[in-house]
């Protein structure tokens, strides 16, 4: 009989102790600090190192030193500890982690600016974020501030957005009767009581839907330890089953967000609303499995934040870190290929440029460039039998294409009345079903038909550095998902030069969206001096998007089971070879984040989580003392 028979279908004495072996193992790796017979890496976060932040520099030359510092060969560091592909939130977390620890790694970025989904732009004076819009639980006291905090020794400013950091609005698809509903921060109590004071006929089910996010929390932060913890140790828990004993979360993953409600609540609207932000990682209710959903519930819960002076704060304040240790950063740096031995271990990478191939050694490499993009980088001529480095058995796909609109208006934030909080506009509130509606459209009925989803920002409100870097200013974000298929005939094309066919097909899409919050903002309709749209393919150029995709993988219930969770960890199939980043953990700046930290645990050789927890401790009781 199998372990998981004994375990599960016959319980019995051996079945305990295999169970309190294995578990005890994991706990004790985990508790330890140190993961194997390697010699651990220094602490990276044995003191707090945040000191008052200083001013937003505004001044763009001194940023560009910092955020597009060209490859060359001669600026290769000697020595490396470790090369890094990508510079998103995940390459930079994994990479400043490991400079505190007093390594020495290089991140290379193919575009002309670090901070992949983190950068911003300007154009005709007005500056966009691509990706941060607003993040959660980082507020004082939280692990995800306290880790920022460190990783740009304190210079790094989150401000909260409204109290009601969210507006679901649903109407029909011509703009017409609208219901508004508030999505309002704070403790759990004050969640809940929000909620049954707009759907006070639906207590029961608000109080079973509050359980639900509360028992995710608690499950989901067990079924981490998976990419914790070693990975020989996380196959055992796995197929023995071990892990299901642990947490639910695996076996919970298996229902779809839509399954989940259709058992809590009839009413529509209500489902919507437990519903809206899936928009946050593109997959519909009826493909992303509940928990994502319940995730980003609880990580807004507390409120919404945005980082002061921009997404490009991020960066510009983490590479000094790296570069402290000795390390770079540098951009317009495409790794062409990952450098296998004869063993099929990963000895570094190839930088295509110029014409030339320009090899950089390293003892290690770490791919934020996502799982896809990197078994791209193997060179099969080596070792094929290590090139894949995640069975696509396992449900991993593409995510679906996302679409953004930049608005540059003419005013300021205040005289134009834009809040801080964001809007959820929908033209149904059965969001499966016009989800998939739109996106099995033709190009020329995309064209026409009203967009069912647009998520509705405005940066310019958010940040109080605003005004004083762009006076008189203000901008509005847009997003939508779209489909790959109407953008691909262009993707070969040049940027900002593929021919009237595609402006045509971008543009009406655009407007479309512009209408939408043209109903909620009519006051912006002879307020625009800038208009602009980046569609999939203008992902593809900047991002290295395959089909488009904002969030990485997709985020179906597929990807979250448990062996896909182990096709995942951090330490990838091939040796020397990690991977970090959104793919690893979910997508979205903490996503990004923790698969970063989950990285260093393996490439350091030591629990940086548990170094963090203390720190917290330390700080905690610090100030204290003070007050």
């Amino acid at each position: 009989m199998s372990y998981i028979g004994l375990l599960v279908g016959n319980p019995s004495l051996l079945s305990v102790v295999i169970v309190s072996v294995i578990f005890v193992l994991a706990l004790g790796l985990f508790l330890s600090g140190k993961f194997g017979s390697k010699q651990p890496s220094k602490n990276p976060f044995a003191t707090d190192t945040a000191r008052p932040p200083k001013q937003v520099v505004a001044d763009q030359n001194v940023r560009d030193k910092v955020l597009k510092q060209g490859f060359t060969a001669s600026k290769v560091p000697e020595n490396l500890d470790a090369v890094i592909i990508g510079s998103g939130i995940g390459g930079l977390t994994v990479g400043a982690t490991m400079a505190k620890a007093g390594k020495k790694v290089l991140l290379l970025e193919q575009h002309d600016q670090a901070g992949g989904c983190c950068h911003t732009f300007i154009e005709k004076g007005f500056e966009f974020d691509v990706g941060i819009h607003y993040c959660g639980e980082l507020g004082d006291g939280t692990l995800t501030k306290l880790a920022i905090d460190q990783l740009t020794d304190g210079q790094l400013v989150w401000e909260q957005v409204d109290e009601i950091y969210d507006q679901v609005i649903i109407s029909d698809s011509n703009g017409g009767k609208r219901r508004t509903y508030d999505m309002k921060s704070g403790k759990r109590e004050v969640f809940r009581e929000n909620l049954v004071r707009q759907f006070p006929e639906e207590v029961k089910a608000i109080d079973k839907f509050m359980a639900l996010l509360k028992d995710n929390k608690n499950q989901f932060s067990r079924g981490i330890l998976l990419k914790i913890i070693p990975k020989w140790i996380s196959r055992i828990l796995i197929s023995t089953g071990i892990v299901h004993l642990i947490t639910s979360h695996y076996r919970g993953a298996k229902k779809t967000l839509d399954e989940v409600l259709e058992g809590i609540t009839t009413n529509k609207d209500l489902r919507t609303v437990f519903s809206y932000c899936f928009g946050d990682f593109g997959t519909p209710p009826d493909k992303c499995p509940f928990f994502m959903q319940a995730c980003l519930m609880n990580h807004f819960m507390r409120g919404g934040y945005y980082p002061r002076g921009g997404a490009s704060e991020i960066a510009f304040h983490m590479i000094p870190v790296i570069e402290a240790a000795g390390g770079k950063c540098l951009v317009r740096a495409p790794v062409s290929e990952i450098v296998l031995d004869k063993e099929g271990k990963a000895t570094g990478v190839v930088v295509r440029k110029g014409g030339n191939n320009i090899t950089i050694n390293a003892p290690m490499v770490i791919s934020g460039a996502g799982v896809f993009n990197t078994a791209k980088m193997l060179s099969p001529k080596v070792a094929p039998s290590v090139t894949k480095v995640v069975e696509r058995k396992e449900g991993f796909q593409h995510g679906y294409g996302g679409f953004s609109l930049f608005v540059g208006l003419n005013g300021t934030s205040e005289e134009l009345g834009l809040p801080k909080r964001q809007n959820w506009y929908f033209t149904s509130n059965e969001l499966s079903k016009t989800f998939w509606e739109y996106m099995n459209l033709s190009t020329e009925e995309a064209m026409e038909k009203s967009v069912p989803l647009v998520f509705i920002s405005f940066p310019s409100a958010k940040d109080s550095s605003w005004n004083e870097r762009h006076p008189g200013k203000a901008v509005c974000t847009v997003v939508t998902m779209a489909n790959w298929e109407w953008f691909q005939p262009w993707e070969e094309e040049r940027v900002k030069n593929r021919g009237d066919g595609y402006e045509s097909v971008k543009d009406a899409i655009a407007k479309n969206m512009w209408k939408r919050v043209l109903d909620l903002y009519p006051q912006l309709e002879d307020k625009v001096e800038y208009f602009e749209a980046g569609s999939p393919v203008t992902n593809k150029y900047y991002l290295a998007a395959q089909k488009g995709e904002m969030y990485g993988l997709d985020h179906n219930k597929e990807r979250f089971s448990a062996k896909a969770a182990l096709a995942l960890h951090p330490s990838s199939r091939v040796p020397n070879l990690y991977l970090t980043g959104q793919d690893v953990m979910t997508c979205g700046f903490s996503g990004g984040l923790y698969g970063g930290l989950f990285t260093a645990c393996h490439t350091l050789n030591r629990n940086v989580l548990l170094d963090l927890i203390s720190l917290k401790k330390k700080v905690k009781k610090a100030k204290s003392k003070k007050n």
